[in-house]
């Protein structure tokens, strides 16, 4: 990925948090023991299922260490620099690193899109298509879908961010927000834009869209499947096999949603920082748990570790 800038900006003007000294010790103090908190989440999650045998073989813990991964890389690709920005007097990022930034985190956001599309998918085949599913979802086949989900993710952007490094900035290069965010940047770039933010809204769109439909129409259909075929007592319980998937797709886009159908405004810039942090540091911390605080299997599996563990010290 080439990032040219013909003209002389060499680095932007994050602003980032607002406020006094002290409020922006508080949100130091917060974010700091959040990504700690979020660190030690997910790689509880992906230790818990590669240390146990059952857990690893299913096709659906598969997907979800691969999801924790991301959600690592997530708060990894943003937080850091959150904090930086908060001890920092001048908050400046160079050219390069903005655009780099900028393909990082909006390619692991693209890569999520795709695992809860994945995920969508393993929950209709394992509850509309049980025969089918051993075949279908196989350990091998898992991992190549989860190398697709990570490779569509990152190859999907190089376009718009390649396309967005080429353009001229000839003024201001202050960035009103908590990172490099294409929306601000392109406010910042002089014309002629020519067919870049036309280039880049449709494929971002389009990417979007066609995840959402997709796992619109799978839970839809798993919805109706098990309303189908199940008496009331046990759809309840076959319905709580895929709420915690509800849950975090929900936060998801809902926080994709906001960021982007929100007015424009005095209190934009503010509104735009708020969903920053919720989708950057607020939902990878989330999610965790929302997969695996009422999770029977992850339980079970904790459960087994620790008498395996148990029975080692023991000896």
């Amino acid at each position: 990925m080439e990032t040219t800038n013909e003209t002389g900006v060499k680095e932007f003007i994050l602003l980032g948090f607002g406020g006094g000294q002290q409020k922006r010790f508080l949100l130091l103090i917060f974010l700091t023991v959040l990504y700690i908190f979020t660190l030690a989440e997910n790689i509880a999650v992906i230790t818990l299922v590669n240390l146990d045998t059952h857990l690893a073989q299913l096709p659906m813990y598969i997907l979800l260490s691969n999801f924790s991964w991301l959600e690592i890389c997530y708060a990894t690709a943003t937080v850091p620099r959150m904090l930086f920005d908060l001890t920092a007097s001048h908050r400046t990022i160079s050219f390069h690193a903005c655009f780099l930034q900028f393909y990082i985190f909006f390619s692991l956001g693209s890569t999520e899109c795709c695992f809860l599309s994945a995920m969508a998918f393993d929950r209709y085949l394992a509850i509309c298509q049980p025969l089918r599913y051993p075949q279908m979802m196989s350990r091998d086949s898992c991992y190549v879908l989860v190398a697709i989900c990570w490779a569509l993710g990152f190859l999907c952007n190089i376009v718009p961010v390649t396309l967005f490094s080429k353009l001229s900035f000839c003024g201001p290069n202050i960035i009103d927000n908590l990172l490099c965010d294409p929306e601000p940047i392109l406010s910042l770039a002089c014309p002629p834009l020519g067919n870049t933010p036309l280039i880049a809204q449709i494929i971002r769109d389009v990417g979007v869209l066609f995840n959402v439909l997709f796992v619109v129409l799978s839970y839809s259909v798993v919805i109706i499947n098990l309303m189908k075929s199940s008496s009331q007592g046990s759809w309840v319980k076959a319905f709580s096999t895929i709420s915690f998937h509800l849950a975090v797709v929900t936060l998801f886009y809902s926080s994709v949603a906001a960021m982007y159908l929100i007015p424009g405004g005095e209190n934009q810039s503010e509104v735009n920082k708020a969903v920053t942090l919720f989708y950057t540091a607020i939902t990878p911390f989330l999610n965790p748990l929302i997969y695996c605080l009422r999770n029977d299997q992850v339980k079970e599996a904790l459960n087994r570790l620790l008498k395996k563990k148990g029975r080692w010290l023991e000896r």
